[in-house]
């Protein structure tokens, strides 16, 4: 792959990572039809999601900050309740255990953690399916089809007001289920969490917050995953450069189409979007039959 290649896939991944188009989708359906080929693909995918969550971090920063200041502070409130449990048993004492979720910042931290959990679980087992899926022409226009629905869906969804104190365990559950699908290329992941976060009834800056946030760990984790995959010692320096130019601008373009994305959801305009899966969907299921 060429460092020209690199930096316009990079660029399709900035943009689409963080409007409801699918990024994989995307990059499977230009790499088919462009007939790019890269090396070391794993490396390339990783380093192209560190780039967007470099970007999540920089966004969300301060809600992050406090996130990580609440995440500290709650596992310092379990280890007091552990002690004053043992005190209790030991001196036949009442002292008090403190509540551990008490502020929205808390509870949004605990929802998070609930969300992961499904995600890694789906992830992790459709690994190879995911992996053949990004080969093909057909899964990503299957896909892509079922993405334009989804926006539809949540284009037309009343506006809800729901904030971290109003939404259960079981949501957050459901809407890490939702992100463990969108695995497959084709569907959007900001896409699809944020349409089950609307037709949850999130607040609607709320719902965007939620799902690139909530993504920080599952791309994380599988870049993790990934990076244990990859056989360091083939890949020459030069390479690794033209990878990282690709990251650098999936970085710059995405910094630009996040906050495009908070605009999109505030005034719920995703039917263009919704069109322009549509056809990209039916171009590439066309394409597919043409390759054949």
């Amino acid at each position: 792959m060429s460092i020209l290649q690199s930096i316009f896939l990079g660029l399709i991944q900035g943009i689409t990572e963080f409007l409801p188009v699918s990024s994989s989708g995307h990059l499977a359906v230009l790499r088919n039809l462009l007939g790019i080929k890269i090396e070391d693909g794993l490396l390339f995918d990783v380093l192209l999601h560190l780039g967007t969550v470099v970007v999540i971090i920089c966004v969300f920063r301060k809600d992050i900050l406090r996130m990580l200041l609440e995440a500290l502070r709650m596992l310092a409130d379990v280890i007091y309740n552990l002690q004053t449990k043992v005190h209790n048993r030991r001196e036949q004492d009442a002292k008090r255990c403190r509540k551990i979720v008490h502020n929205n910042y808390r509870k949004f931290v605990v929802q998070v953690l609930v969300s992961t959990i499904p995600t890694a679980i789906i992830g992790y087992s459709a690994r190879d399916l995911v992996a053949l899926a990004d080969q093909t022409l057909i899964v990503p226009g299957v896909c892509l089809i079922l993405n334009a629905g989804l926006l539809l869906v949540a284009d037309v969804t009343e506006a809800g007001r729901r904030i971290p104190k109003d939404i259960s365990y079981t949501n957050a559950f459901m809407i890490g289920v939702a992100q463990g699908v969108s695995t497959l290329p084709g569907l959007s992941r900001s896409g699809t969490t944020i349409a089950a976060c609307l037709m949850s009834g999130f607040e609607k800056k709320f719902a965007v917050k939620y799902s690139f946030i909530m993504a920080i760990p599952a791309i994380l984790g599988a870049a993790l995953l990934e990076l244990f995959s990859i056989d360091f010692s083939r890949l020459a320096v030069s390479q690794f450069f033209i990878y990282l130019a690709g990251a650098v601008m999936a970085g710059i373009a995405g910094y630009f189409c996040i906050r495009k994305m908070l605009v999109v959801v505030r005034k719920k305009r995703f039917k263009g979007f919704a069109v322009y899966c549509l056809i990209l969907g039916i171009v590439a299921i066309a394409g597919y039959y043409i390759q054949r």
